[in-house]
């Protein structure tokens, strides 16, 4: 077992080992101890490395916000892992410590918050809650408030509130401010006016009724770049931030790359179940924290549609396929090549695509080899090679031709912006006129058609778009400083 795999579950050995603690013990700990306080309350909850750690991180959230440092944490981690359930214990606990501070709770939704209220109420009447702290909240009828939007703390000033973004809170004072997912979803994220609404609310809002020494706590998921999350980081850049992907992205302190956040919770097949059901935009800002814009319309990837069968080639009017190779060779770029056919009723099919980071020799090898494939069926077929700047793009658009003898290829010079070169491709697919045929490679196409041109790759729709402009705009097909035709 590696150093990080067993780092990973050292916590959890340690508490399979240690004796039972006697109660009045463990009670004491538990007031002193949020993990204790946890561990206590919740005895059967189920527990790994990252739910220690989360615990530890509230817990000097707590310290801070007792010494006056106003602090700000951001927690950013998948869905169903525990990180509402997590924020209520933290209410709770700090509630029984220090019941003259007032805490606001708002999120999108009327529902999670009336929710997380009610939960609190269960946990704050609770035998080991009561034993810890004593009554915290009154009865029914009585002078003190207790329902699905309030809570007061008996003899004390202090109180719990939920609310939604948006919601009126005025008049309202808070010590802590706890935000729980803002915005609703992927829709509302990637529109301005509903993001530029709810930062209003938090700034001429939520954000005035902080006390001198408040403190904030945001959990959330990353929809987008310019989410609350987004511009509160840009102007306070002391905020702390909490960044768990679904699966480690990189060896970290507590496991190895690949591994899953919470395995005793979510396992790593289930995330990867999960992530074969979405796009590569949803994967990466709900469960890797990695907020991708999508490309705002340039590729509705609705539009495409996908062919099951078989491609009739006499109805095939001309193919080609171009590559758009990787600038540097060997450099760990990536490679496209994109088979496009012009049909005779003026639609456009993709029918194969390849793609992959592969050395100089590898990549000549499998263009070579994918041009003898594609001619087995293609009937009037043309290459194109993508022509970097320079001498260095020059001869390696030069060596992929010499290797390509018996087949008629050209090298095409670019200009432009690849968002320029792509209009008049995405004009098409807007239009409902480009089709794929049905393959494994379908679904990192679409996802980066679907992120283009914000995503952090575009080799793909760079070759599908230069194989358009061949094909689809006979003023662009021959528009090359050079060719080379050898055998035809």
């Amino acid at each position: 077992m590696t150093k990080l795999s067993r780092n990973s579950r050292v916590f959890t050995q340690i508490q399979a080992l240690l004796s039972p603690v006697p109660e009045d013990l463990a009670r004491e700990e538990s007031k002193a101890c949020f993990w204790a306080f946890r561990r206590y309350t919740r005895p059967t909850m189920k527990c790994g490395w990252w739910q220690h750690e989360v615990a530890h991180e509230f817990h000097c959230f707590y310290r801070s916000l007792i010494n006056g440092e106003r602090p700000k944490l951001v927690l950013m981690a998948p869905p169903q892992h525990g990180k509402t359930e997590q924020v209520k214990d933290l209410i709770a606990w700090i509630a029984g410590k220090r019941p003259d501070l007032k805490t606001i709770f708002a999120s999108y939704s009327d529902e999670l918050g009336v929710a997380v209220n009610m939960d609190l109420q269960r946990i704050m009447t609770s035998e080991g809650y009561v034993a810890i702290f004593g009554h915290r909240l009154g009865d029914s009828g009585s002078r003190w408030l207790r329902n699905n939007s309030v809570l007061e703390y008996v003899d004390h000033s202090g109180s719990f509130r939920n609310t939604t973004i948006g919601g009126q809170i005025n008049g309202q004072g808070l010590d802590i401010g706890i935000v729980d997912d803002p915005i609703k979803g992927r829709i509302e994220a990637n529109n301005k006016a509903a993001r530029d609404k709810i930062w209003d609310w938090f700034t001429d809002d939520f954000f005035t009724r902080f006390s001198d020494s408040a403190g904030l706590l945001m959990i959330m998921t990353r929809w987008h770049l310019d989410d609350p999350v987004g511009r509160f980081i840009e102007r306070f850049r002391e905020t702390k931030i909490l960044r768990y992907p679904a699966i480690a992205e990189e060896d970290e302190k507590n496991r190895r790359k690949g591994e899953a956040l919470f395995p005793e919770h979510k396992s790593l097949p289930f995330l990867m179940e999960r992530r074969a059901l979405m796009t590569r935009a949803a994967w990466e800002s709900e469960y890797q924290q990695n907020p991708i814009v999508a490309g705002g319309g340039m590729f509705p990837i609705e539009r495409f549609a996908i062919l099951p069968g078989a491609i009739n080639y006499r109805e095939v009017k001309r193919s080609c396929r171009f590559w758009d190779k990787a600038a540097t060779e060997g450099g760990g770029a990536f490679t496209a090549g994109v088979l496009m056919h012009e049909m005779g009723d003026g639609r456009f099919v993709v029918e194969d695509v390849r793609h992959g980071q592969w050395n100089a020799l590898e990549r000549e090898r499998r263009i070579e080899q994918t041009a003898h494939s594609d001619k087995a069926t293609c009937a009037r077929y043309e290459i194109w090679v993508e022509q970097e700047p320079g001498s260095g793009g020059k001869e390696s658009a030069e060596n992929t031709i010499r290797r390509l003898r018996g087949f008629k290829v050209f090298a095409d010079k670019v200009t432009g912006s690849k968002e320029v070169r792509a209009e008049p491709y995405a004009a098409q697919v807007q239009a409902g006129n480009v089709s794929l045929k049905a393959g494994d490679w379908n679904r990192d196409f679409l996802d980066e058609h679907e992120e283009f041109p914000n995503g952090r790759r575009k080799d793909m729709v760079d070759a599908a778009a230069g194989a358009f402009n061949k094909l689809g705009n006979p003023a662009l097909r021959y528009d090359s400083t050079w060719s080379w035709v050898d055998g035809t």
